[in-house]
Parts: structure tokens; C-alpha cells; sequence
């Protein structure tokens, strides 16, 4: 039994909260157990310079933890190297199933700022910043600048690791701690993979349970994208329209 009294397959309880921010183009506040993240989307008609003249947008992402986020008071400087690292995990992640040339001339920015970290804070960022983007690009096919949503596929993350010998699912800050191994994953909603990031944590693992480890973020991440869909309602059926993906079907069990 886990601390929190979940079972070894379980996410923490799931809450998305949509237009949470009135001024931004796409706003959420996820929370995944006591973890708390608010992501905007913010559009601007400009590109990178190395994306100039090419008639292909960009999706770039901004992390950053609140002081009080953790037990112990952090500083405000400025962006850390373990902010940048997950900056540039976010952006990944959803450009993966965006459309940039679809996109135009366009940068979406996506701002994930944590508001109480109990493990999980990027994988997080990913799922939210997700929805916040679809929202963003949603209001420009609303305005008719965009003639479709060029979004291909839904996108969300998960955490999973071996903790005391058990396999487990999304890990809360405790258990992430004494993690012998930890894992990031990343996935399609059709169960593509977008990144695996993770290592034994002075400890080696096997390939059979890295295949579990695996198959278990996907039982999760297939729970993540129907809240996801949940949440984007109509808008959910615009994704991966061009290939056939995701139906606007929401399903009121999902966790």
C-alpha cells in the first residue's frame, strides 16, 4: 500500500480547471494530488529569427516554481538550470503534435508556473500545457486566422518508477525521493512515444521492467487524455482531424 493509499496502476487525483486566467489566449490550473500548476498560452505574430521567411510557426515553454511551492522557502533568481531543462522538456513535448507549418508565422508561448510542488511538477506542465495550447489555437481558428486546428494528436505525461521493488505509477514527491529508478514519460493519445527520460537512481533495472514501466505510464497517459478531452469539450474534435485522431467523445470516468 502507497502512502497516499493508492494502488501501484493509480494517479493521483486529476483536476483540470479550463479558462482559469481571463487575460491569456488558453489558461488551466492542473492539479495532480497536492501538486499544483497554472499554464497559460500566450500567442504572438513573431517567430525565432531562424524560423523567419520559412512560413512555419514555433512552440516554446517557460517554467518556473513559486517560493512557497516546496517545504523550505526557494529563491526568485533568475531561470536555473533545472528550469531550463524542463523549459525545453514542455516545448518538446508539444511540438511534437503541433502542425508548425499549419501554424503560419505564429509563436505560442507557454507559461507553466508551479504553485505547489508535491512531485510530478513537469509532467504536469505537459498534460495542462497541452490543454492551454488547443484553447490558444482554438480562439484562432474562432477568428478565422486559422482555417483549421493544427494540432495532430493529444499529448500528456506521466512519471513512473520502482520504489522500494514496486512498480509504480505517477510519483507523489515521497516516493520520488527514494526512487531506486524514475522515469518521464511522454505519449500520443495513440500511444506513441514522444520521450522517455529517466535512470536508475544507484541502482540498475532490468529490460522486463523497463517494458512494465512502460506499459503503466500508458495506462495513465490514456487516463490524462480523457480528462484532456473532457476538459476541451467541442474543441477536442478538431484534433488530429486531418488524420482521423481523437473523437470529442468524453468519457465521465476517467480519473
Amino acid at each position: 500500500m502507497r502512502s497516499d493509499g493508492r494502488a501501484a496502476n493509480q494517479l493521483r487525483p486529476v483536476e483540470i480547471l479550463g479558462s482559469y486566467n481571463k487575460y491569456a489566449e488558453g489558461s488551466v490550473l492542473i492539479g495532480l494530488g497536492d501538486t499544483r500548476v497554472v499554464c497559460t498560452a500566450t500567442v504572438e505574430d513573431r517567430v525565432p529569427p531562424f524560423l523567419k521567411g520559412t512560413g512555419k510557426g514555433w512552440v516554446t515553454a517557460e517554467y518556473g516554481m513559486l517560493p512557497r511551492a516546496t517545504a523550505v522557502r526557494g529563491s526568485r533568481e533568475g531561470v536555473k538550470g533545472r528550469n531550463l531543462e524542463i523549459q525545453r522538456f514542455i516545448g518538446r513535448a508539444l511540438r511534437a503534435v503541433v502542425d508548425l507549418a499549419a501554424l503560419g508565422e505564429r509563436t505560442v508561448v507557454l507559461d507553466c508556473d508551479v504553485l505547489q510542488a508535491d512531485g510530478g511538477t513537469r509532467t504536469a506542465a505537459v498534460t495542462g500545457g497541452f490543454v492551454a495550447l488547443v484553447q490558444a489555437l482554438g480562439g484562432l481558428v474562432e477568428k478565422r486566422e486559422l482555417s483549421h486546428l493544427p494540432v495532430r494528436d493529444f499529448v500528456a505525461a506521466v512519471s513512473v518508477g520502482r520504489v522500494g521493488g514496486a512498480l509504480l505509477l505517477d510519483l507523489c514527491f515521497e516516493e520520488d525521493s527514494r526512487a531506486e529508478v524514475d522515469f518521464n514519460v511522454v505519449m500520443t493519445g495513440s500511444g506513441e512515444y514522444v520521450e522517455v527520460q529517466g535512470a536508475g537512481e544507484g541502482a540498475a533495472f532490468t529490460l522486463r521492467e523497463l517494458e512494465a514501466m512502460l506499459e503503466l505510464a500508458w495506462e495513465g497517459i490514456r487516463h490524462l487524455v480523457e480528462r484532456q478531452r473532457c476538459v476541451l469539450g467541442p474543441l477536442a474534435r478538431g484534433i488530429g482531424r486531418k488524420t482521423g485522431n481523437a473523437s470529442g467523445a468524453c468519457d465521465p470516468q476517467s480519473r
